[in-house]
């Protein structure tokens, strides 16, 4: 069962939160039935924007997270609601790269050294918040690390991981965020950084233990730390059938005749869970006419 903790040092210097996400990254990858590159890249995304959405509490809220890079994944997209379930897709989800010289997957490589790190945040709000930065290295953690710096004018520590095993499935996944807040001082930065150098790479500390609770007080080892809240965590895609009919509706009468005409019915794809939603003709037609009745009125 994946979940994520959210916890706070006791001298209110410091907020964190981390996240075991094997599952969840796994069902992901027998979904989109990504290459282990793909599987990184994409696991590191939905870890992040579960956390970061968990974050949000309004019922209804949403966050997405978009990366967009230069190299040939193309674009790495998560979507969380406000308690950490999330659903995402790898625009090309069969990309193969060499390892890196010291072994591991070229997550970097795969999404691209340039392009743009963006998050959406979805409040209910009439506009939704976007957030935008340059990406450093297309590794992923840095690059949010930049995003809260710049975007939000908050020092944060994060770490994503994700270890694929040799059959192509997910073995550990997860990661954390960590944030200074309002008077943290010199003393503090050093212990946050010493406690990330000592602890290690995350896959490490989450192949070892699948928890999140004990990844955050290995990193956080040299404060005392006070567990805030546990919520388990999924994948979890939203789509239905009445949703797909209320976007076809809203294509309009015009488009929808052309699609009968042309093709009789159609077939679409979520993008999230691959579920396929058909609709013939008959069906279309239903639609048209539901349409035109609410231009009438």
């Amino acid at each position: 069962m994946d979940k994520l903790v959210r916890a706070m040092t006791t001298d209110g210097m410091v907020q964190a939160v981390a996240i075991s996400s094997r599952a969840l990254t796994e069902r992901a990858r027998q979904i989109h039935t990504t290459l282990p590159v793909a599987t990184a890249a994409l696991g590191r995304a939905l870890a992040a924007a579960s956390m970061m959405g968990n974050a949000l509490k309004d019922s209804g809220a949403s966050l997405t997270l978009q990366i967009k890079g230069d190299g040939p994944l193309g674009t790495v997209l998560a979507v969380s609601d406000n308690l950490g379930n999330v659903r995402g897709y790898v625009q090309q989800p069969h990309v193969d790269l060499p390892l890196r010289t010291d072994g591991k997957l070229d997550v970097g490589g795969a999404v691209g050294h340039t392009g743009t790190l963006t998050v959406i945040k979805d409040l209910n709000m009439k506009e939704p918040y976007v957030g935008s930065v340059a990406l450093l290295g297309g590794e992923i953690a840095e690059d949010l690390a930049a995003y809260f710096v710049e975007s939000e004018q908050i020092p944060t520590a994060c770490a994503l991981g994700v270890l694929v095993d040799r059959n192509q499935s997910v073995k550990a996944a997860g990661g954390y965020i960590i944030q200074l807040l309002p008077g943290a001082g010199e003393d503090v930065i050093a212990k946050v950084e010493g406690g990330v150098m000592a602890a290690g790479p995350v896959t490490g500390l989450l192949a070892e233990e699948d928890d999140p609770e004990t990844l955050l007080r290995r990193v956080l080892s040299d404060f005392e730390v006070e567990i805030l809240e546990t919520s388990p965590v999924e994948y979890r895609c939203y789509c239905s059938r009445e949703r797909v009919e209320r976007a076809l509706i809203s294509l309009g009468a015009e488009e929808l005749e052309k699609i009968l005409e042309e093709q009789g019915g159609c077939e679409l794809t979520c993008q999230f869970c691959d579920t396929i939603h058909r609709f013939s003709g008959e069906e279309l037609n239903d639609l048209l006419e539901k349409i035109r009745r609410s231009e009438k009125k």
